[in-house]
């Protein structure tokens, strides 16, 4: 009796009534639009688009998150700026609408994405309805808009995939492990353009792609890049679990993004590689009169080294307040204008600079950058917007600091411990940082965010 009935279902099976009937109508719904398409538009791309879909669904299902990582990892470290000769091909763009299609695929056709809520999420997103709801109160609404379509909006995005699709643990070594060598490009070009005086501001600070109008073109903004991987390079070096190998290559990784924010002479850049090294010193140092002393003494010799007295501004030829810190003083005096003005709004999305002039009490010709990470979402988004960034930047740092206190001396995969001791560390840079660089609405803290977030996920899944 039972052998008849497992012949029954395989019959049923194989005939498709009851169990393939579903597939049978999928499969002539796409021939009939297939046939539909070809009768409307009957040309050979159809059949090469056609042809490659299925490629496409492997893609999207085997390789969902090297596609997202791709784009995030082009975005953020501006590789095809570092590398002229890539810009033609457009590969961010080709990487955003990969990552867009394997987006969708994995969420309404796989239907396989792990998707989850979590506190610091619900503040994201508040954060990027107030900027979206600021929008039509900009000042300057061109600006507003070119901002949030090609860049912010798709940092929300990606920050939210990123952390949905950073489930195992090859995800977090392949994540470590580009960051790295991205890192490793970019820090090794600034190092070779200081050698060469290639792109030189102000005489002696290091650049990249400033004759194009690269990203890296300023030395604050470089400073800021180079930071976000110095944290992981550093986090394999400590990490005894990994070959000496991967670990030699990583010092000598952290060495060179160390000389190359050096060679920027940004104060931002050299206060947040010394609070990355700060943090990862605290939980390693048992001597914390030993490690606080040696701070100060490792922070005077580094603003010597770096040259910050030879700047042409901000040096040591400045006599009292130098003009940089003077014009920052200006910078932050006119975004709590701003803000006092639009405390729901403020003036609307990268529109500080162009509203410098009605609110400075100083001014010499010139609109300038607000050089603040906090007095720009202020300026940008108002009190309102500000006390939500607060929040979400508070959150995630103690969470994070949390997670690693907890789980410090466990047995945590390799990679794994890596993300869960750079992210404290990141986001300590990014704090001190912070208060000389603009980074509110740029990819460094959301990135960090989205590690953080999956790193805390996955050692809260499997401890």
């Amino acid at each position: 009796m039972f052998e008849l009935e497992v012949a029954t279902k395989n019959f049923h099976s194989v005939s498709g009534k009851p169990n393939n009937l579903k597939s049978i109508l999928i499969s002539c719904f796409c021939c009939l639009c297939v046939g539909s398409l070809w009768w409307i538009l009957p040309h050979p791309v159809l059949v090469i688009a056609l042809a490659i879909l299925p490629f496409a669904a492997y893609l999207a299902l085997h390789f969902s998150f090297p596609i997202v990582l791709g784009f995030v990892v082009f975005s953020f470290f501006r590789i095809h700026e570092v590398i002229p000769i890539l810009s033609p091909l457009k590969l961010p763009l080709l990487l955003a609408l990969g990552a867009l299609y394997v987006i969708a695929f994995r969420a309404f056709i796989a239907r396989d994405l792990n998707f989850y809520w979590c506190r610091s999420f619900t503040l994201l997103t508040l954060f990027f309805l107030l900027v979206t709801l600021g929008l039509p109160f900009a000042g300057n609404r061109g600006v507003a808009m070119n901002m949030y379509t090609s860049v912010y909006i798709k940092i929300y995005i990606m920050t939210i995939a990123t952390s949905f699709l950073m489930q195992r643990q090859q995800d977090f070594s392949m994540a470590s492990r580009s960051f790295i060598f991205a890192g490793l490009l970019v820090g090794g070009t600034a190092v070779y353009n200081k050698l060469m005086s290639i792109g030189l501001v102000e005489g002696s600070r290091v650049t990249i792609g400033r004759d194009i109008g690269s990203v890296l073109g300023d030395p604050n903004d470089l400073a800021l890049v180079l930071l976000f991987p110095t944290t992981f390079a550093l986090g394999v070096v400590l990490e005894n679990r990994l070959s000496k190998k991967e670990r030699l290559f990583s010092l000598i990784v952290f060495m060179t993004l160390f000389y190359a924010i050096i060679a920027t002479q940004s104060r931002g850049g050299l206060l947040g590689i010394l609070s990355v090294c700060g943090m990862y010193a605290f939980f390693r140092v048992k001597n914390k009169i030993l490690l606080f002393t040696g701070a100060s003494v490792a922070a005077s010799i580094l603003f010597i080294v770096a040259g910050i007295s030879d700047r042409a501004s901000g040096g040591a030829a400045e006599e009292g307040i130098d003009e940089s810190a003077m014009g920052r003083l200006y910078a932050w005096g006119a975004a709590w204008g701003m803000a006092v003005h639009n405390p729901m709004t403020g003036v609307g999305l990268s529109n500080f600079y162009y509203n410098y002039y009605f609110y400075s009490s100083h001014w010499d010709g010139l609109n300038h950058a607000v050089h603040s990470t906090w007095f720009g979402v202020l300026a940008e988004t108002g009190f309102v917007g500000f006390s939500v960034f607060i929040t979400m930047v508070v959150g995630i740092f103690v969470s994070s600091l949390k997670t690693l206190i907890k789980y410090q001396n466990s047995d945590l995969p390799p990679f794994v411990a890596v993300a869960v001791n750079a992210m404290p560390a990141g986001l300590a840079g990014f704090i001190v940082s912070g208060t000389f660089l603009t980074q509110g609405f740029t990819w460094p803290f959301y990135l960090q965010l989205a590690i953080a977030i999956a790193a805390i996920r996955y050692v809260e899944t499997h401890r």
